[in-house]
């Protein structure tokens, strides 16, 4: 059996996409389900690039959380730390689109943000053999917003710290997911503050630390081992192991931005496994892991859907060799 190099915990969900583009959300006339959430994206881009992950989450004993169960199992990400919740639904998001292919989280349906499976995943029920042969625990920080999940995710920090594994977030703040917005500040910073990679977008770098300087957020954070700044169109910013860059966007027709940055992380992981870690002292190794994600994170825009836009390794190879200049 293959343990899986990375642990994902947090949300698995429905994107339900707006097939009108520029409309308000009582305006939009039909939607489209793909199936989604950062983590649940992370771990299957992944498993696509041939990277083994496996997901931590809760679905709801619905058919829309067996589906995603179904999806995952079939990409090949290990789904033994999903949990079935037994009367919160699978979550829904309603996500509307503009013409150049940004989105905005609008609406849950008929639940509230607290009532859906996600928010219940418990602590006792996380499979500990995942941390005992795992190498990376990935996080995002919608959790945080839900005391139960909150909890399951300060024991995963506690189990990685155990076993020694690696820890990265990605930031992916989302106001709407939050009851309470204001709690999220305070509460993402503690987080921060435990892990060795953090990915920001240039709006949640600002919203944070009121830089989007890669070297001074690391700086503040003073533990970690590497920050990343997307900012779409404008490429990526970086700072790990002491080297400092930027990488420059792709320049791709845009159809959906939706899991973007998840596929983003999938590549950095996947060539951090490929490379090692100790390698991005080396700053051409530094450059191209950021290239190489970036990469991915492009090839996600250029489909509908954040799981069935994600590339495979060799479409990232054919890509990236007509995309590079020739050395």
């Amino acid at each position: 059996m293959t343990h899986p190099y990375a642990i994902c915990l947090g949300e698995i969900l429905f994107d339900c996409l707006a097939d009108q583009l520029e409309k308000t959300l009582n305006q939009v006339e039909s939607w489209t389900t793909y199936p989604g959430g950062a983590p649940a994206n992370v771990a299957s881009g992944l498993v696509k690039l041939g990277t083994s992950a496996a997901l931590i989450s809760s679905v709801g004993e619905d058919k829309e959380g067996k589906k995603l169960v179904q999806l995952l199992r079939e990409i090949g990400v290990d789904t033994s730390g999903i949990q079935e919740h037994p009367y919160a639904p699978t979550r829904k998001v309603y996500v509307l689109r503009s013409i150049n292919g940004e989105r905005e989280f609008a609406d849950f349906g008929k639940q509230a943000t607290k009532e859906f499976a996600d928010t219940y995943l418990k602590a006792e029920l996380m499979p500990e053999s995942l941390f005992l042969n795992g190498e990376f625990l990935i996080l995002g920080t919608i959790g945080l917003a839900y005391p139960e999940t909150r909890q399951t995710i300060y024991q995963a920090l506690d189990l990685a710290d155990q076993y020694h594994l690696k820890i990265m977030v990605d930031v992916n703040w989302r106001p709407l997911f939050w009851p309470n917005p204001d709690d999220a500040k305070v509460l993402i910073h503690s987080l921060l503050k435990r892990v060795d990679f953090v990915k920001l977008s240039l709006e949640e770098a600002k919203w944070l630390f009121d830089s989007t300087d890669p070297s001074i957020i690391n700086y503040r954070l003073d533990s970690v081992e590497g920050i990343l700044v997307t900012a779409g169109n404008q490429g990526c910013t970086y700072y790990l192991s002491e080297n400092e860059g930027k990488v420059p966007a792709f320049s791709l027709d845009v159809i959906d931005t939706t899991g973007a940055g998840d596929g983003f992380v999938a590549g950095f992981i996947h060539q951090l496994r490929q490379y090692g870690i100790r390698r991005l002292q080396q700053p051409g190794v530094a450059k191209q892991i950021v290239t190489y994600a970036s990469a991915v994170g492009a090839l996600t825009t250029t489909k509908l859907g954040a799981i069935t836009a994600q590339p495979t390794a060799k479409e990232i190879e054919t890509f990236l060799d007509s995309h590079l200049p020739k050395n």
